[in-house]
């Protein structure tokens, strides 16, 4: 965890923003790179409004992009009781060991220790609630024919956020174009609006990419309930940082470049392996790392992020780099300008 430099009392409603559902997107462009994008100078507390294609205008040779790796599973089983035919869902959280996973499930009630739910017709997988959690997820053991990832592929759906109402029509639009390895829940979706020829592009101009794994759980979008925002407790997440890409990164930050972030997840994730000197170690582990105005940031030098939910953890992690009075006042003007705000929404650029 971050060292807090500052104490500070802040209440969750000092994040909250009016925000018109109109502005919610709720379909993917056409071309990922046509998103609007706002630029955030913190320095000349300036705002800019530009194309996120033209993000290269801001990069420099010899900086780093931060890009969080994981992959968007399935993670949506529905299925029924085994015992009754009922309606039941399973939610994939997180993944404990093989065959076993943390989840959510539907209805709770009637999903105790020892119940059986089957998916698919022959069925193709079924799944035994082996633990209820203190905080009422479930502990789940999955059985099926064939393997784990296939099988998924065929049965779950992908799981949008509830503020999304149309169907996804490709499922890849949920994905980055850099997306690796299987097991979030959500996408890290500041890094939907690269494409594969903006990364190239990048590159040519001396600007380094490094890749860092964090399977985001729901426990990033889980609502702030306490008034006290230092006593919200987050989920933890599972992450991973192999040798080479802290190399990237430590090799830049020693260099003099700038370790930009591509989304908060990849900016909670370096930030946890990150030592008071300011050196990025590998390895793998889980970080319940909650950052909120006051924290001192060891490594991340400048962030790419979408516009987040009012009263979030993800505003206050963008408050606690740029000062919350400069973001709420951004926020005001991207309303105000029409933004198409969270998942499949316009990208904010804060250097």
């Amino acid at each position: 965890m971050g060292l807090f430099a500052i104490v500070m009392y802040m209440k969750t409603s000092d994040f909250y923003y009016e925000l018109p559902e109109e502005l919610i997107a709720q379909d993917p462009l056409e071309d990922r790179s046509a998103s609007r994008l706002m630029v955030l100078n913190r320095q000349e507390r300036s705002v800019s409004h530009r194309h996120f294609r033209e993000i290269c205008d801001y990069l420099r040779p010899g900086d780093c992009l931060v890009r969080n790796n994981t992959r968007v599973i399935p993670a949506r089983l529905l299925g029924v009781k085994a015992d009754t035919g009922a309606h039941a869902e399973v939610f994939l959280l997180k993944r404990m060991e093989n065959d076993i996973w943390e989840t959510l499930v539907r209805p709770g009630k009637k999903l105790r220790e020892g119940a059986m739910v089957v998916f698919g017709t022959e069925p193709d997988m079924e799944a035994e609630i082996i633990k209820v959690l203190p905080d009422g997820n479930r502990l789940v053991k999955f059985t099926y024919n064939g393997i784990f990832e296939e099988v998924l592929d065929r049965l779950g759906q992908t799981p949008l956020p509830p503020y999304i109402h149309h169907e996804l029509k490709d499922r890849n639009r949920y994905q980055t174009v850099y997306a690796k390895y299987d097991g979030s829940a959500a996408a890290p979706t500041a890094g939907l609006h690269f494409t594969d020829e903006l990364f190239e592009k990048v590159r040519k101009m001396g600007v380094e990419t490094a890749d860092v794994t964090l399977h985001v759980g729901l426990g990033t979008f889980r609502p702030v309930k306490v008034e006290d925002v230092s006593e919200h407790h987050m989920h933890s997440e599972w992450y991973r940082i192999l040798p080479e890409e802290a190399e990237k990164i430590n090799r830049t930050k020693k260099n003099g470049g700038r370790i930009i972030c591509v989304g908060t997840t990849s900016c909670r994730t370096i930030e946890s392996a990150t030592d008071e000197n300011g050196i990025l170690h590998p390895g793998e582990g889980d970080t319940d790392i909650f950052i909120y105005p006051g924290y001192d940031f060891k490594i991340t030098d400048a962030l790419i992020t979408n516009f987040h939910l009012p009263e979030s953890t993800l505003l206050m992690l963008v408050s606690a780099l740029a000062d919350r009075d400069f973001i709420l006042d951004a926020y005001r003007q991207a309303v105000e300008e029409k933004y198409r705000f969270f998942s499949f929404g316009d990208a904010m650029f804060i250097c």
